[in-house]
């Protein structure tokens, strides 16, 4: 991965994701660093709850890059990945004695930042040259 001025960021969010945040940094410490298809087949076969909603994340991710930003695809690596914690739902769970104990059911906020180069201008031009022939 190189780091020049040809390189442009793509950030996506999962907010509010009903899982802990410990659970889900495990993951994307695992991911953290890695191309965006390598990060996809790296979740593709973890046993953990938490790699299906991040597996959704890099792909929302990856059509944020290429759709809006025209990023090539195999270009893509993560760049950042942080999960932050949200907020905490309580529910009360009856114990001896006429107490009540919490049950914490706690969300998290994922952040990802993909970074990549542009496609090629060669592309960019031929479409724009199309484009111009189309409205003719």
């Amino acid at each position: 991965r190189q780091n020049n001025q040809f390189m442009k960021q793509a950030v996506a969010k999962l907010r509010y994701a009903r899982m802990a945040p410990r659970k889900l940094r495990l993951l994307v410490d695992l991911v953290r660093g890695l191309p965006a298809a390598e990060a996809l087949a790296q979740l593709s076969v973890s046993e953990k709850a938490a790699a299906r909603p991040l597996m959704k994340l890099i792909a929302s991710a990856v059509a944020n890059a290429t759709h809006n930003f025209d990023l090539a695809p195999e270009t893509l690596a993560i760049k950042t990945a942080f999960v932050d914690g949200g907020p905490t739902q309580y529910r009360w769970q009856p114990r001896a004695f006429g107490r009540a104990a919490p049950i914490r059911k706690r969300t998290a906020h994922v952040t990802i930042v993909l970074e990549g180069e542009e496609k090629t201008t060669e592309k960019k031009e031929k479409i724009k040259k199309e484009a111009k022939k189309e409205n003719k």
